[in-house]
């Protein structure tokens, strides 16, 4: 008798709590999956719209500077950070030791193990190639030169792959000399590829360094 009635009262108790898991929830719905609170302002990340987000600081992704690092990332890496290539260029955004340098940082193993650094890496390298190159911006900005539209992303794309000085020489030999990397990637194609992008975010800073 007492084994049938803890079989019927564990019964009642599986039944009432499968029952339950069944009940409509009275929660709002949102059409996004998270919600962040900052500062007292309730906002739902991500959204398709750019209108979504009016009280952030984060650049819109598409043509603005997260989208330009994103398709420098994928053409460089495949945005892998702890990628070292064969001719030892390290990271989402292949630098080398000399460019590490040149934003001070000095350890390319701590370099290689922090994404963050990596992030800020970039960043500098390219306010710093910006005040470098910003005479060439200015006066060749919307030209056609050697079949390509030159804008400014494009000069600083090109930049990241062949250097400040070589993006100079092109446009001193009205793009009649074509640089190529190692792997016969060329300054052109980074020209090209990486047209049109804002990168009106990025100041000009001649000492832009990083902090590792």
């Amino acid at each position: 008798m007492i084994k049938k009635w803890y079989f019927y009262a564990s019964l009642v108790v599986i039944i009432t709590f499968l029952s339950l898991g069944f009940i409509p929830s009275s929660h709002e719905t949102k059409p996004w999956f998270l919600i962040e609170k900052t500062d007292g302002s309730e906002y739902i990340f991500p959204s398709k719209e750019k209108d979504d987000y009016p009280n952030t600081n984060v650049p819109f992704t598409g043509n603005h500077l997260i989208g330009f690092k994103e398709a420098v990332a994928f053409k460089e890496s495949q945005g892998k950070y702890r990628l070292v290539n064969s001719l030892g260029y390290m990271g989402k955004y292949q630098f080398g030791s000399k460019a590490l340098r040149a934003i001070g940082i000095n350890d390319n193993k701590a370099f290689l193990k922090d994404p963050a650094l990596q992030e800020k890496a970039f960043t500098a390298l390219l306010a710093k190639n910006k005040w470098i190159l910003r005479n060439e911006i200015k006066r060749y900005e919307g030209k056609i030169i050697s079949g390509i539209e030159i804008t400014e992303s494009g000069i600083l794309a090109a930049a990241h792959l062949g250097g400040a000085g070589s993006v100079k020489n092109f446009f001193k030999n009205k793009g009649s000399r074509h640089f190529r990397d190692a792997f016969g990637t060329s300054l052109r194609s980074y020209m090209r590829d990486f047209a049109g992008y804002d990168l009106s975010f990025i100041e000009a800073d001649s000492n832009a360094t990083v902090n590792d």
